[in-house]
């Protein structure tokens, strides 16, 4: 690897610097995505591998990042799982076909990647052979609470009221479809790191919904599941989910050599309660990104700090760029990380 300060910090090996990538860091606030995106659909660029990396490499250009992360989306494997998916105009991800009832989880399929999803496969192995060792490549997936809120809502929701409805009423036929999700979530990320990607990461964007308690009974299981099967292929994986800084003591139970933790705690105070032998990655407000250069410089600063120059530090958002962010202020993270880190 030409840079491999990110595969060292995800290992807590001593790095040069704290190396920075970002979420959603190829996306809509960037002129080059939005030029392939006003010709194609948002499917259709995941779909296409041509199209995939060239998006995946439009960060790697344009800022000094440290990773990249393929162009996919996390709700991919659901079309080899029997469930019919559609992103609608300003409207996101909806499912025509929502699981809800034990019929419907028995009809959910576990998917073969080589037939499945064959684009994300070849997406992979194309960006590998043009980033050639320049920076680490990363896979990912959502995890299987997130991945099925999605199925059973059907939509974004604010509440889950399908979902906790599920589990509350039938946690037998839960148990099923959660072991169903994570045997497809395990299929489909050791396909992506036999095509090369070289650290995998679960996004739990849904799972702050629950409590510690429920969190615990009917989410952390299946993460764990997950985690135990994909570490055999050797590569490291970083467990992410969002508004979970409660219990983080449960979610590192999940496993992972790195957790991943939003701006709604401290860093210091999560890396106490995760402990020093994992790493960690976050945890920069997205929003902080509209704010004026200065108060971003100070934020970055604040976080560094906090890491204490403990080695496994990633520097990243406590999730995505948001629509609108200026580039400008995007380059401002990725180059004051590496200033105050001391690259």
């Amino acid at each position: 690897m030409g840079n491999d300060t990110f595969l060292k910090a995800c290992r807590r090996q001593p790095a040069e610097y704290t190396p920075v990538w970002l979420m959603r860091q190829a996306g809509r606030y960037m002129k080059e995505y939005m030029a392939i995106r006003e010709k194609h659909s948002f499917l259709e660029m995941c779909r296409n591998p041509e199209l995939a990396c060239e998006v995946t490499l439009q960060p790697i250009r344009a800022f000094d990042l440290d990773a990249a992360i393929i162009f996919a989306d996390i709700l991919l494997p659901l079309e080899g799982m029997g469930i019919d998916l559609e992103f609608a105009k300003n409207e996101g991800p909806v499912i025509s076909n929502p699981v809800r009832t034990r019929k419907d989880i028995d009809a959910v399929r576990v998917i073969n990647p080589a037939e499945d999803v064959p684009y994300l496969i070849k997406a992979i192995q194309m960006v590998r052979k043009e980033l050639n060792g320049k920076v680490p490549l990363i896979g990912f997936s959502g995890a299987p609470f997130t991945l099925a809120s999605y199925i059973i809502e059907g939509e974004g929701s604010r509440n889950y009221v399908h979902t906790k409805k599920l589990m509350y009423e039938d946690p037998e036929s839960w148990k099923v479809l959660m072991d169903k999700i994570a045997d497809v979530v395990i299929v489909y990320l050791e396909a992506q790191a036999d095509a090369g990607a070289q650290v995998l990461q679960l996004f739990d964007s849904w799972v702050g919904c629950l409590g510690p308690d429920d969190f615990k009974k009917f989410a952390l299981p299946y993460t764990k599941k997950v985690i135990d099967a994909v570490k055999k292929k050797g590569v490291p994986i970083i467990n992410f989910g969002t508004n979970t800084g409660t219990y983080l003591d449960l979610v590192r139970q999940g496993g992972g050599d790195v957790i991943g933790v939003d701006w709604r705690v401290r860093l210091d105070d999560a890396w106490k309660t995760i402990g020093y032998e994992h790493a960690i990655q976050g945890n920069l407000d997205p929003v902080v990104l509209f704010g004026p250069v200065k108060e971003i410089r100070r934020r970055v600063k604040e976080i560094i700090d906090m890491a204490g120059g403990h080695a496994g530090h990633i520097f990243n958002l406590g999730h995505g760029i948001v629509l609108g962010t200026p580039v400008d202020n995007v380059r401002a993270v990725v180059d004051s990380v590496h200033e105050f880190s001391g690259k």
